[in-house]
């Protein structure tokens, strides 16, 4: 069922209520609370046929067996798609926002601080747990040198401008002489310098292809796999990613000791950074929010979460990343989503 095209506008009144409910208070609905709603104008007997025929529907389940009723995951996804009024941010909400992102901010690592700050306070704003993914940020070459470690082996030690200092093992040409790694290393440093890897590799590669780098056989050889193997061979390779999490905590809400087990599961699958990342890269497909409710996802089948994600974008308007909060599927989808949309629009702005 992707429409409502099958329930009159009762159904559609009483089973949007009873999300509202729901997701306002966490517990299953009967048809006595419903019945007793303004807005529906029922009794509580006709209330309970509609909410036969939605449960027939598979849009509610009943917990329990003299329980009242809760949305199913197509019910939600059915709510947030066709029901849920989302509305815009008031200027002081936006001014609350604003005010806790536009602090000061470490200049010389703009980006890192301000996806920490964002982290920790969306996580406040929602009362939720917060995702932020981004692409790690490569600083300049400062020094590279080749060190030979034995037969066919050396070690390519890079120093970068923010001072970490990576070694990586690479092939050499065997019978590599000493002054070629030498040569190899004054030839990078001279055109690294100021550059990541990534930004100096087609340059560099397309001197070696095209014959001027000026560089004997063997060291152009060198020259050509370092570059291949500290930059990664495959042009079209992504960035790494990096993953912030904040507000755990505030999972275990009033409600979590009921389904401790659930939160459990959820804590299990926040620590599975790769299967994190893969599930917030989705959302750079397009822009504006995209919401995750429990099973869409893999990683979330068992723990009953959903996710609300926005892209943000660098200087050159290019997406970069991915913000959100992660909760249970009765988030407060009303509030959440413009503020995780705000939030990425203002994280844009800040990064240009």
């Amino acid at each position: 069922m992707s429409d409502f095209s099958e329930i009159d506008i009762r159904a559609r009144q009483v089973f949007q209520r009873l999300v509202e409910t729901y997701i306002a208070t966490g517990e299953p609905v009967g048809s006595r609370t419903l019945s007793q709603d303004t807005a529906i104008e029922a009794s509580a007997a006709t209330v309970r046929n509609v909410m036969a025929d939605l449960t027939d529907l598979g849009l509610l389940h009943a917990p329990h067996i003299s329980a009242g009723r809760l949305p199913t995951e197509l019910g939600l996804r059915l709510f947030v798609d066709s029901l849920l009024q989302v509305g815009d941010l008031s200027d002081q909400e936006r001014a609350r926002i604003d005010g806790h992102l536009q602090g000061e901010h470490d200049p010389a690592n703009l980006a890192s601080s301000v996806l920490e700050n964002v982290a920790a306070k969306l996580s406040g704003l929602t009362q939720t747990a917060s995702l932020v993914l981004t692409e790690k940020v490569e600083a300049p070459l400062r020094h590279i040198e080749f060190v030979s470690t034995g037969p066919g082996k050396a070690l390519a030690v890079l120093v970068f401008d923010d001072g970490n200092v990576e070694n990586r093992v690479i092939d050499i040409p065997a019978g590599m002489p000493p002054a070629s790694l030498i040569t190899a290393g004054n030839y990078l440093n001279a055109r690294l310098r100021g550059q990541t890897l990534g930004e100096a590799r087609a340059h560099i590669l397309n001197d070696l292809e095209t014959n001027r780098a000026a560089l004997d056989t063997l060291t152009a050889q060198l020259v050509r796999d370092g570059v291949a193997t500290v930059t990664g061979t495959d042009e079209t390779d992504t960035k790494a990613a990096s993953l912030i999490v904040r507000g755990r905590g505030r999972l275990l809400d009033e409600h979590a000791a009921d389904n401790l087990e659930r939160v459990r599961m959820l804590f299990d699958d926040l620590e599975r950074k790769q299967e994190m990342i893969d599930l917030l890269s989705a959302a750079r497909e397009g822009d504006g929010v995209r919401i995750f409710i429990g099973s869409e996802n893999r990683l979330f089948s068992l723990s009953g979460s959903s996710v609300v994600v926005a892209p943000y974008r660098d200087s050159k308007d290019n997406i970069v990343g991915v913000l959100g909060v992660i909760g249970p599927t009765r988030l407060n989808y009303a509030r959440v989503i413009p503020i995780v949309d705000y939030t990425a629009d203002l994280v844009s702005r800040l990064l240009k």
